[in-house]
């Protein structure tokens, strides 16, 4: 009879679970980008934490469709805060 060891691979023990998620990939994108232009303008960075509360209670999904219109916007950080502040959306029509 052989041990476990034998049949798990060589780097079992070593190996760690990925806590990657949709969600955290998005926010590491939107923390890339906006803290790029807020370096240029001399405003402090913002941490992860900070962005995930900003977009807290923002859908994943719906964080899909604000990468689309930030990427294709001429300045991404415009686009982005002006999207997810509620105040600016209040008086559009839904249909």
């Amino acid at each position: 009879m052989r041990p476990i060891g034998d049949y798990l691979p060589k780097d079992f023990a070593t190996q760690k679970k990925s806590k990657a998620t949709q969600r955290g990939e998005l926010m590491k994108f939107f923390c890339r980008h906006l803290n790029y232009s807020r370096a240029r303008d001399g405003l402090p960075m913002l941490s992860m934490s900070r962005m995930g509360k900003i977009l807290q209670g923002i859908p994943t999904d719906d964080l899909y469709y604000l990468k689309s219109v930030c990427s294709r916007a001429k300045s991404f950080s415009k686009k982005f805060w002006w999207e997810i502040d509620p105040k600016k959306h209040e008086n559009e029509n839904p249909f």
